[in-house]
């Protein structure tokens, strides 16, 4: 292919984008293959002689999209959301365009220094204290990162680095490795799966901490998992708070595990991936208060701010703590700036970067701080909308209180019930739900997952919902299930007939 062809093909492109997110609500959220089903229609090798981009833009409508799940669908409520804008998508393709790999400042200045813009534009954004801001008057700053998983590893890293230079100095006699052996780190144990995980790469032992009834992690329990370990000879060093649990949205009491960290000299990091963005509105940035003891914070842009997969976003109250754990230098890596302005690969685990912050700077120009906030704010305006839903209907309970856009609900009776709605729900794929467990019960997330979500579409998953409830239900007669309450078996049973 020629320049011109590949022009064409790009313009094409462009135009199926744009058909494919406007005529989502015409598919299913969920595909209707099998495992494998895509090793059965394309060849076992590349092709020998170059193809038109017709056939293979035709191809992607015929074998790739029947195999996506449509994570901007509005009817995709499982999960958080994932953030999809046009501005975003036009950022990626500019940054693909340029195609610079930003490892450091002279590698492309324009690359470091619009990113360092963009997290201090984002950090007054969400109100952070300027103490997490770049700026000529201390250390502090942001990087964007590829996801909450990364941020998660490397701030354990740099609190394993920190606390064992500081260990070291108060008790010269231990060697490093002695002292990586007594390292222990903390968080709740409604944690994501990701904190686990970060610290076994880490190799930083955690413990998993129980939470209260709201399922928050509160400084009596931290400050007694602490006080054995220190019995134990371990050397406590990091605690992971959440700012918005992945199961319901639980937020753990900053203002305790804060002071219990300053005290202890542990690192604090905070996990706010989704619920960060909802501090765009000034009305929800209660939900941190604290944050002024945190060591570091994290928000996934491409959660609930608009801009598409990957960017997380972390700031740090003192950058220095974690070049110093990340930092190799080599010869062809040096320039006669360093030390003005930072080299990003030592912010991160990979050496290269890409150009990510020129999708940031179009979303946050293009819909300004009150089209962000229109949005968040319409997120939850339709969960509060579907909360209303569930509140009105006796077969179904609210298990938690409604957060932000994320409603917690089941069937009342036994989980069998709820489960058998999750299936259903699942195998008809019209809507995309998932479950989670509060207090040994089964429970539905259903949260507002696309910016293309209106109200309609909450109506439609909730007759979606309803509908199967109601099939689900005619099949149960009492008595249901053994020991369970007789006066309930009744009332689903009458529900149903009704």
């Amino acid at each position: 292919m020629d320049t011109k062809d590949f022009i064409d093909f790009g313009k094409a492109v462009i135009d199926f984008i744009a058909n494919y997110t406007e005529t989502l609500r015409e598919k299913n959220v969920l595909p209707n293959v099998e495992p494998r089903y895509l090793f059965n229609l394309l060849p076992e090798k590349a092709p020998q002689k170059p193809e038109s981009w017709q056939e293979v833009l035709k191809d992607v409508e015929r074998y790739i999209i029947p195999g996506m799940t449509h994570w901007n669908s509005p009817q995709f409520h499982a999960f958080y959301p994932t953030a999809n804008s046009y501005p975003a998508i036009i950022g990626d393709i500019m940054a693909n365009g340029l195609g610079c790999v930003g490892l450091s400042w002279i590698s492309s200045p324009a690359c470091t220094e619009l990113e360092m813009i963009m997290m201090n534009w984002l950090g007054k954004l969400l109100g952070l204290p300027k103490q997490f801001l770049s700026s000529n008057e201390g250390f502090g700053g942001g990087v964007i990162q590829g996801s909450a998983s990364e941020v998660t590893l490397i701030c354990l890293i740099a609190s394993r680095e920190q606390t064992t230079l500081r260990t070291k100095r108060l008790h010269p006699e231990l060697g490093e490795a002695i002292i990586k052996t007594k390292l222990v780190a903390y968080a709740s144990d409604q944690s994501n799966s990701s904190v686990e995980r970060g610290a076994l790469l880490a190799s930083v032992p955690i413990r998993l901490l129980p939470t209260d009834d709201k399922c928050a992690l509160r400084g009596e329990t931290l400050l007694k998992a602490v006080k054995e370990d220190l019995k134990k000879g371990l050397i406590p060093c990091c605690v992971i708070a959440n700012l918005g649990t992945t199961g319901t949205c639980a937020f753990d009491n900053l203002v305790e595990l804060g002071a219990i960290c300053e005290e202890y000299n542990m690192w604090l990091h905070i996990d706010a991936a989704y619920a960060g963005a909802a501090f765009a509105c000034p009305e929800y940035r209660y939900l941190m208060s604290g944050i002024e003891y945190a060591d570091s914070f994290n928000v996934n842009a491409h959660k609930w701010l608009l801009v598409n997969f990957d960017c997380s976003l972390l700031w740090l109250k003192d950058s220095r703590k974690l070049v110093e754990a990340c930092s190799v230098d080599r010869i062809y890596l040096k320039h006669d700036k360093q030390g003005l302005i930072p080299d990003y690969r030592n912010w991160q685990i990979p050496l290269g970067r890409r150009f990510r912050s020129l999708k940031v700077w179009f979303v946050l120009r293009t819909y300004g701080v009150e089209g962000i906030q229109q949005y968040i704010r319409h997120s939850i305006r339709l969960a509060e909308m579907f909360e209303n839903y569930v509140k009105s209907d006796s077969r179904f309970e609210l298990v938690t209180e409604r957060v932000l856009s994320l409603v917690c609900f089941r069937m009342k009776g036994d989980n069998q019930l709820t489960q058998e709605l999750i299936n259903r729900l699942t195998a008809r794929r019209k809507i995309y739900i998932i479950a989670a467990t509060y207090r040994e019960k089964l429970i539905v997330r259903f949260v507002i997952g696309s910016r293309l979500t209106r109200e309609e579409d909450v109506m439609f998953a909730w007759d979606e919902i309803t509908s199967q409830a109601t099939e689900i239900l005619r099949t149960v007669t009492p008595p249901l299930e053994k020991g369970s309450d007789e006066s309930l078996k009744t009332q689903l049973w009458q529900n149903q007939k009704v």
